[in-house]
């Protein structure tokens, strides 16, 4: 599936379609991937030969008939077009960049905190929608007086800019800007609808209905779209009385400030990005270790004495005290391939990429890897601690991308070599006689 000029995506998204109309307008030969067995989302964008490619695996990805791959939908819808899309002087090719990237910074944040929650694919927040609605308006006002005397953004035909803003304002178009909303801003709604109509675009999007009526929050759509999970433990509160003490002799008005400041302090959720939208609608798996018995080793605390206290005369008797080897195993792991291992930061990399796939693995594992030797002669091998009795990552998908290329063998926890094994790999220093070269770095995983 690698082979030709690619475009890896899911179904419908708006930001492949930036590079699919390019392609229509310069007559770039393009393959679309958007189904199995070619490309099957939240799968193929996470094995390591797409990772290889495209190391955040979002996509739209793009792949060339020589190897050439590109991420980022503004660089390949740039990549697939043509003078006349990009812009023949230096002036026009920057104003073009300009309205690309206004649509990126100016449109998408608001459309998205707006949008989304329509889609079920994001809780609505009423101060936020009330507040991306202002911002939209802004940008719809902008956008009309600049085509109060154009037909299109820049120059006399359609270009890049045209593209970008119109395929980052379909789903507003689709969804919320009913005939009320965008009344004042006739320019806009004339320029997007030229635009959607004209050929190419229409080969790639088809027909672009403009809503009747606004679309709502549907909290059912949204709790369906939610992974089924037990309600967590309430974590504990402090007393009341020392709240209250706290909070004593502050009139409400200054409360209910604080209260709104602490809500505006969470993280903005437009931040997520339509590629991430789609995989969280995504029906999620539950805890892969939920059918294991509860353990009175703490992870968290062994991982704050590791990381704030001396290796050998804390952490390590600190592990062994409290070390629970019914709920908890110890593995050995050493890469197979020392032979294809060259710069010694490529294999840190390798390393480091596989923790980075393993992120929801953390709360129940830790583990202390070391890159031996040096370039084009070293070697990987880690200490690895799982809870359960088994190969942590037998239990999800998401993470068998790196542990085949693994030898693995499970520690028996009372024997002298894993306590000198611990010692070692945790600290970063000892004899390493299995080993055969010199400690070059270490990376841990916690």
């Amino acid at each position: 599936t690698w082979g030709g000029r690619t475009l890896y995506t899911y179904p419908e998204n708006w930001r492949a379609f930036k590079a699919q109309i390019a392609a229509q307008y310069s007559g770039a030969r393009l393959k679309v991937a958007s189904s199995a067995p070619a490309f099957t989302f939240g799968q193929t964008n996470r094995t390591p030969a797409f990772l290889n490619n495209f190391p955040l695996g979002k996509v739209p990805a793009f792949q060339g008939d020589d190897g050439f791959c590109l991420f980022e939908s503004n660089a390949i819808a740039h990549y697939l077009s043509n003078e006349a899309l990009r812009g023949s002087s230096p002036q026009t090719q920057s104003q073009v960049l300009q309205w690309v990237s206004f649509a990126d910074a100016e449109i998408i944040p608001p459309a998205s905190t707006w949008v989304f929650p329509t889609l079920g694919i994001m809780q609505f927040n009423k101060q936020a929608t009330e507040q991306a609605k202002e911002e939209v308006k802004k940008v719809l006002s902008v956008l009309n007086h600049h085509l109060n005397t154009r037909t299109f953004l820049v120059g006399e035909r359609v270009s890049l800019a045209d593209i970008s803003v119109a395929c980052s304002m379909i789903w507003l178009f689709k969804q919320v800007l009913e005939p009320s909303f965008r009344q004042p801003f006739p320019n806009v709604t004339r320029w997007f609808q030229t635009c959607v109509n004209q050929p190419q675009f229409k080969t790639v999007l088809g027909e672009v209905k403009l809503c009747d009526k606004m679309a709502q929050f549907d909290p059912k759509k949204f709790s369906d779209m939610q992974p089924k999970k037990d309600t967590p433990p309430k974590k504990d509160t402090p007393p009341k009385k020392e709240k209250a003490g706290k909070e004593a002799g502050k009139p409400q008005e200054k409360k209910d400030k604080k209260k709104k400041e602490e809500k505006e302090a969470a993280p903005a959720e437009e931040e997520m990005d339509e590629c991430e939208a789609a995989l969280a609608s995504e029906p999620k798996t539950k805890d892969p270790f939920a059918h294991l018995p509860k353990s009175a080793f703490v992870m968290d605390e062994f991982k704050r004495k590791y990381s704030n206290e001396d290796t050998l005369t804390v952490a390590v008797p600190h592990f062994w005290e409290h070390f629970d080897k019914e709920g908890y195993s110890i593995w050995y792991g050493e890469y197979k391939f020392p032979e294809e291992l060259t710069m010694t930061f490529m294999s840190c990399n390798l390393i480091m990429g596989m923790f980075q796939r393993l992120d929801k693995l953390r709360k129940n594992g830790f583990a202390s890897v070391i890159l031996f030797g040096g370039n084009n002669d070293s070697s990987i091998s880690g200490i690895w601690i799982f809870r359960g009795q088994d190969l942590a990552f037998t239990l999800s998908d998401d993470w068998q991308i790196d542990y085949e290329s693994y030898a693995w063998r499970k520690l028996d926890p009372d024997s002298d070599e894993t306590k000198t094994m611990v010692k070692e790999y945790f600290a970063w220093e000892g004899e390493f006689k299995h080993v055969g070269k010199p400690f070059s770095q270490g990376k841990c995983f916690k």
